[in-house]
Parts: structure tokens; sequence; C-alpha cells
């Protein structure tokens, strides 16, 4: 297996504006030669010209046999177009929906071959066998597993956005690779959790043996195979930590005053429990969604605005309501001025979400004096109380 893919050190932000890459990603896509040569995924489509050139220094794009696409988002199949150019004809091997998906992307006749789960593809003493895995995370997609070398093509399974020219885990720090790879799942996989343990314990339980596990997105697996598929099992079975996060927004600090004295009266009630504080304004919000996919608990605060609550807060729910986070506690609190409707309203909207309410929250007039803040670290003791 050789890797031919893309390391892209300058992307921030991913399917659109909606997810934070800080260091980067990468387009993996792999090259198996045999008696038959296959092309496993291709490239985002702006490095579609660059990845034809430089795969021609690797191959005579004439000697390869079959294009595998495990998943056809634009970020892995970007770079068909171009390539069928130069070897128009060239067998495309995906499931039914993977057809569908890029005849709908580029509008294009192609040779397509269906497969489904147990169909194999020989390219002489290695074995290509087809794994669907729908909704991890789109319906197209599915796992490829190569004989011989027993490596696992996981598209965006087990995937991370982290850009290294090393390209294996254990070349890298382990604490943000592991960062990496759970904001990755917090943020992407865990809407689809009940297929992704599904899938996990079908591909346990076959005869299969994995060596490696190459994604689509990120670091290859060699080196902590077996702890990476025992994080997936965890974060794919309602996963929460002994953490309580506090995100807030604030206009004039007053709902930040609260927050802290809060934080102060869970921590000295439960010095066991980690608390983080975050900003929903200011922290990245999809870092922030990720200390909720860890928490058991978390709390909601915003000043009354309009009748209603900040638009930060508001994006950060419609978010997490998407990510379907499971076994989670949550309650509100907010500053006002005259009308005070947040709290009652950021409780209808964590009801919606299906968190577990821990009470019905906590309101302060105006800027909190030493009374309030006083209410404030009493109300984070009793917290401690309900976790």
């Amino acid at each position: 297996m050789t890797w031919v893919g893309k390391v892209d050190w300058e992307l921030k932000h991913f399917h659109g504006e909606e997810l934070s890459t800080h260091r980067g990603t990468s387009y993996n896509s792999y090259l198996v030669k045999d008696e038959k040569v296959a092309l496993i995924d291709t490239v985002w489509g702006p490095y579609d010209r660059e990845f034809v050139a430089r795969l021609k220094e690797v191959i005579d794009l004439r000697e390869i046999d079959y294009i595998v696409m495990n998943h056809n988002e634009v970020d892995h199949s970007g770079a068909l177009v171009e390539l069928l150019r130069e070897i128009p004809g060239t067998p495309i091997y995906c499931t039914a929906k993977g057809e569908a998906i890029l005849r709908g992307h580029y509008h294009q006749d192609w040779n397509f071959v269906r497969v489904k789960t147990g169909d194999t593809l020989s390219l002489g003493s290695l074995t290509l066998s087809f794994i669907e895995a729908p909704m991890l995370h789109w319906p197209d997609t599915m796992f490829t597993h190569l004989s011989g070398e027993n490596i696992l093509f996981s598209n965006d399974g087990f995937g991370q956005h982290f850009a290294a020219e090393s390209l294996y885990d254990d070349t890298v720090a382990q604490e943000a690779l592991f960062y990496e790879a759970e904001k990755y799942y917090a943020n992407i996989i865990n809407p689809f959790s009940p297929m992704a343990a599904r899938k996990l314990k079908e591909i346990q339980d076959s005869p299969l043996e994995i060596s490696m596990i190459c994604p689509s997105h990120g670091l290859i697996w060699r080196d902590r195979i077996d702890l990476i598929i025992d994080k997936y099992a965890q974060w794919s079975n309602a996963y929460q930590e002994n953490q309580v996060t506090i995100i807030y927004d604030t206009m004039w600090q007053s709902t930040r005053l609260m927050a802290e004295a809060i934080a102060k009266g869970l921590t000295q009630a439960a010095p066991d429990v980690t608390v983080k504080l975050m900003n929903a304004a200011l922290d990245d919000k999809n870092d922030v969604l990720t200390e909720m996919f860890h928490s058991r608990a978390f709390l909601i605060g915003s000043p009354t605005i309009n009748n209603g609550y900040s638009h930060a807060i508001a994006g950060l729910l419609e978010m997490a309501k998407g990510l379907k986070l499971k076994n989670k506690k949550a309650a509100a609190f907010g500053s006002y001025g005259w009308s005070g409707e947040a709290v009652k309203l950021l409780n209808e909207r964590l009801s919606a979400c299906g968190y577990e309410l821990l009470d019905d929250g906590l309101r302060t007039l105006w800027v909190p004096d030493g009374d309030a803040l006083e209410a404030c670290r009493a109300y984070g003791t009793a917290l401690a109380g309900k976790l």
C-alpha cells in the first residue's frame, strides 16, 4: 500500500464553516499494487490537478485497473473528474448509494460497479473485501479490507483532522492526536453512534485481521489500533466523563460573574469533578461541543436579550441538538434587567435536545452583588448533589 493523498496545512474550517480544523487535515488516498492495481479514494477538488500530477510520479495512470470509492462526499471524490479525463472508463467500485451521490455531484455516466457487504475484488495474491457502513457518516459509506497486508480502509471512521507529513499515529503527540480523534467523533460521527457501535462489533466479531487502519483524514493507525477501537467503543455508548462544563454568553459581564461563582461552589462541593468554563461567543464552537460530549452535565447561561437568549447560545444549542448527545444532564442560568425570559426558554430548548434538567435554573437581576454571587455559589454547591 502506498499513500498518495494530500496534506492540507492551511485548512482551518471544514464543511463550510461548520467545523474548525485548527491542526489542518489530510485527504488520504491509497494505491494498492498487485497483479492488478486499485486506487482507494481521491482528494478534495481544489487539489485535483496536484493529485493527478503527483499520482503520475508514482504510477503510469493507465496501470490503474480499479478505483474504489468508500465514500463520495466531495473531500474524497473531488479529484475524480480530473483523474477520469486521463483514464476514462476505469471502473469505480462503490455502493448503490455511492453511485447515486457521484451522479448527483458530477453528472457523469461513469463506469460504476455497485458492491455490497461480502463482495470481493481480487487483485492477484491480494483481495479487497467490501463492508457497507451506512451513515458513518453518509448513507453511501463503506469500508474496504485488504487481505495479506490486513489493512482496513475506513474512510471517515477513525479519522481526525490532523496535518502531519509523518503519516502514522506513533509519530505525533498522542494527547493532541486523541483530542482531534474525539473532536472528530463528537462533531461528525456521534449522531450515528448506534450505527457506529453495531459496525464496530461486526468488525470485531468478523474473522478479518486488522494490522493497520487507514482513514481518509489524518494519521494512519499502526501502533494504537486497540486503543482507538476501544475509544470508539466508549464514544459510541452514550459517552461521558466526570466533568461539568459551564457555557455562557455575556453582554456586560453579569452572566460571566454568575458562571464563575457557580463554578466555585461546584468545585468546592465536588473537588473530584472537572469543571470547565467556556464562553460560547469567544471559544471555538466545535471545541465547546467536544467538551459537552465529554461531560456528564453542562450548564448553559445567557442574559435575556430581546425577550430571548443570545445568538451564540442559540447557535450552539442548535448544533448540539443535531449531534444527539445522550446521557447528559443540564441546567440554565442567566442575568436579566426587566423581562428575564432567557432561563425559561433555555430550559425548554435543553429539554427539546433530550437532556435531563437538573432544576428550574437560576436568574439574577441586574449586576450580581455579594448576596447574589453567594446565591450562585450555593447553587453550584447544590448542583454537586444532583449530578
